[in-house]
């Protein structure tokens, strides 16, 4: 955290908290040098999934080659703020409606899941044509990673026996633009791991199309660029990451390699700022409850980690009781909700942690607010901040 950010932390006044604190000049740094990592040939979609707030995507336009959106309603609200940015609309279980709205969207790539959802596509594209990519589950192992999405039974993408199927559909459709494949098989993968896995990828998509006398003019091998939340300060290697996509690349003239990576983008850049209401003591062990929780910031509940966390002291103390803390012990971050699952961090040491104090947890800019269960016991939404030099454009809320 910089001094910056740490000084607008100190003067939110405790009516403003709990607050979401998006540093903007820091994504848009990450975001250059993600941009700067990578080899032509290679473009970057923002998975906006991981965070959808305007002002976000706003800074991130200006180095990512389009969006990817998994629903009508992130497309909707993408396009709404970016009216010429390309989109490419993924995810399983498109509607016809979402589908309908994807062609009227006029969206760069649509992600194919399965040959039902082809023939689907074809009922409302009416007089139009529309560029697609078919989602592959190659029976790839990606290794230990945080979540997998294929290389075994699952909901995602077509094996690739049934890829046939669809080639037959697009052959009698002139409509229908095969531009490639997408394969997206698991998400927490470092650098290495997933140089391995898209070499895998493109190996097996070069030998399919050539078997197939198909000119494969692209590849996505998807997302999921790792990011720990246990050691906040080894970010994903993109600077190797791009030199071996480079190796790999230099092989394979004329193939477009396209990643949507979401959390490793923007995760670094915000904070969950909150108060420490109370300290207490349960069976032996410290408890701190804070204004907010698991409702605001889900994900230390979805991924089952400690989110990090920094503590801001409060020096003042209004009250004329003894001021509750705990001191040289491990304390349980907790919030407000009637349930045990409402765990923040679990049995972090700490040296001095009172009522009063305010805590900063880390690493909340993607997967975090907008993931959560906003309206359970009904609390008060947070509130967000967005430090910017670069003033805001007034069409951005």
């Amino acid at each position: 955290m910089n001094r910056e950010v740490l000084a607008h932390i100190s003067r939110l006044p405790i009516d403003d908290l709990p607050a979401y604190v998006y540093d903007l000049r820091s994504l848009r740094d990450h975001a250059r040098t993600i941009r700067a990592a990578l080899p032509e040939r290679v473009e970057l979609l923002y998975a906006a999934k991981a965070n959808a707030d305007p002002r976000l995507l706003r800074v991130l336009a200006d180095h990512v080659d389009g969006f990817e959106v998994a629903s009508g309603g992130e497309l909707s609200h993408v396009r709404s703020h970016f009216p010429d940015m390309p989109i490419a609309f993924g995810g399983p279980g498109k509607t016809p409606a979402e589908l309908a709205r994807a062609v009227d969207a006029g969206v760069s790539r649509l992600h194919v899941e399965s040959e039902h959802e082809l023939r689907v596509l074809t009922t409302v594209l009416g007089d139009r044509s529309i560029d697609i990519l078919l989602r592959v589950n190659l029976a790839l192992t990606p290794g230990p990673v945080a979540l997998t999405m294929g290389g075994r039974p699952g909901p995602f993408g077509l094996e690739p026996a049934q890829l046939d199927n669809c080639l037959a559909v697009i052959a009698t459709d002139r409509r229908l633009r095969l531009r490639g494949l997408h394969v997206h098989l698991a998400s927490g993968i470092q650098a290495p791991g997933h140089l391995d896995l898209a070499e895998d990828v493109l190996k097996w998509a070069h030998g399919w199309a050539e078997a197939r006398r198909i000119n494969l003019a692209e590849v996505n091998v998807g997302g999921g660029m790792g990011v720990d939340y246990a050691h906040p300060d080894q970010l994903f290697d993109w600077a190797a990451f791009g030199t071996g996509l480079h190796r790999l690349l230099a092989r394979r003239q004329g193939l477009t390699v396209r990643i949507e990576p979401g959390r490793s983008v923007t995760a670094y850049c915000g904070w969950y700022v909150t108060e420490v209401l109370d300290v207490k003591r349960s069976h032996g062990e410290a408890f701190a409850v804070v204004r907010g929780g698991t409702h605001h910031l889900r994900t230390p509940a979805a991924k089952q980690h400690n989110q990090p966390f920094q503590i801001i002291p409060a020096d003042t103390w209004p009250r004329p009781w003894p001021r509750p803390e705990a001191r040289r012990e491990p304390v349980t971050l907790v919030g407000q909700l009637c349930t045990p699952k409402d765990v923040l961090a679990r049995r972090i040491p700490v040296r001095q942690l009172r009522s009063g104090d305010r805590i900063a947890f880390a690493m909340a800019d993607a997967y975090a607010w907008n993931i959560s269960h906003h309206d359970f016991l009904m609390h008060p939404a947070p509130a967000f901040h967005h430090l910017d030099e670069a003033p805001v454009p007034a069409s951005v809320p």
